[in-house]
């Protein structure tokens, strides 16, 4: 085993759980894209991502999102125009703090997220079966850590009862 090489708990060496999550991230992306082109061709994977992040936080500030995605103010500010124009997301401002406009999903922007989580549960449900028999029961435990260690939310918070727009009051004057 190379100095670097240290082992993990399992007996893997952690440069070949990296290479093998940076295959499996590979196909995640793939899977992803292909849920989302089927659905909404004209949506992008960062634009996605987005709507994700509202889905998963509730109503973000511009700036919130952009921090959340690790792009430029300017970008994330562009990236959620394209989204409100698109009629996936609105901007509005919270009763309590006129000053500030937050970005929140719309009826069409849940629905999108909802329809593309299904198609890739889809895609992953064929995979996953594709290879049932080299699944360990410790490898889900490892991915979901895996996914909290990055900072993702789970699945089953998203969806908390952050209103959509059409539930909340009166949009921003934009």
């Amino acid at each position: 085993m190379p100095k670097d090489a240290r082992p993990l708990d399992a007996g893997i060496a952690a440069p070949e759980a990296v290479e093998a999550l940076l295959a499996a991230s590979r196909a995640l992306v793939g899977i992803a894209a292909r849920s989302l082109a089927d659905i909404d061709p004209d949506v992008t994977l960062p634009q996605y991502r987005a709507l994700v992040v509202l889905a998963a936080r509730g109503p973000q500030r511009v700036a919130d999102i952009s921090a959340e995605l690790q792009v430029a103010a300017s970008t994330g500010t562009r990236m959620c125009d394209r989204l409100v124009r698109k009629g996936l997301a609105r901007r509005s401002r919270p009763a309590s703090d006129r000053r500030v406009v937050r970005l929140t999903l719309t009826a069409a922007g849940r629905r999108l997220v909802q329809q593309v989580t299904d198609s890739r549960r889809e895609h992953l449900a064929a995979v996953v079966a594709a290879t049932a028999d080299v699944w360990h029961p410790a490898v889900a435990p490892a991915l979901r850590a895996f996914a909290a260690a990055s900072g993702e939310v789970p699945e089953g918070e998203w969806w908390l009862g952050f209103p959509s727009v059409d539930e909340e009051a009166e949009p921003a004057d934009a």
